[in-house]
């Protein structure tokens, strides 16, 4: 039995209009094939399916862009003008604005002369530099803010360990004015209060045998020959 004719019209059912567009779409290709192998012809092939996927065949004899070049040529027609004049039109439109910003930027650097000016632009000068130089302060402001407290963050840091030295040199001091009473006492021991965090602590102090003080019986010592004990 032969096929029977399927009727020309757009398939309804989603699924069966893929199916049939795959089917047909590998026929069509097929057939291109086979057309620039057997007739040695330059074919060209672009498909689009419904959800917008590209299927393409060009002869492997020829470059896309030679074959449209020989389309355009053979058809006398420029399939990129309409692209050209876009692309200009634009290119026209991003001069114009790039001259007007530089012309603005000459007047408010005063390089324009002003007298070319009417009354609505010299006001609108006037508002532009008076927010730029809004801007600018408070830019600078800033800065100095930042700068101030950075500075003041410094000094208190340098003020602590001012602080610190201070303290530890006051007990240095008192320290040797105890070694210097026990030389002149001849104690053999000395408990030092200090002010700091780590409370007090007992320092003893024995004199070495054989040496006698200006007393007559006891050790006579300077501050380096104190030692621990």
């Amino acid at each position: 039995m032969g096929r029977g004719k399927i009727e020309i019209k757009k398939i309804e059912n989603s699924t069966n209009r893929q199916v049939t567009y795959s089917k047909r779409r590998n026929g069509i290709i097929k057939k291109a094939q086979e057309l620039s192998v057997l007739c040695d012809a330059e074919v060209s092939l672009i498909m689009f399916s419904s959800t917008g996927r590209c299927t393409s065949f060009i002869s492997p004899t020829i470059s896309l862009k030679e074959f449209y070049d020989r389309y355009q040529q053979a058809a006398g027609t420029d399939l990129w003008q309409s692209q050209y004049q876009e692309m200009y039109n634009n290119l026209k439109k991003l001069k114009e604005i790039n001259s007007k910003l530089r012309r603005e930027i000459r007047i408010r650097v005063g390089e324009d002369d002003l007298e070319e000016l009417d009354f609505d632009e010299l006001n609108r000068l006037e508002q532009h530099l008076e927010n730029s130089s809004k801007i600018v302060r408070q830019r600078k402001f800033s800065q100095i803010a930042t700068h101030t407290e950075t500075t003041r963050k410094k000094v208190r840091s340098q003020e602590q360990i001012h602080t610190t030295l201070m303290q530890d040199n006051f007990q240095y001091e008192q320290i040797e004015k105890q070694y210097a009473l026990a030389n002149h006492q001849g104690i053999s021991s000395l408990e030092l209060a200090t002010d700091g965090a780590g409370g007090p602590h007992i320092f003893a102090f024995r004199l070495h045998p054989g040496q006698h003080n200006n007393h007559g019986d006891e050790a006579d010592y300077d501050f380096h020959q104190l030692r621990l004990a």
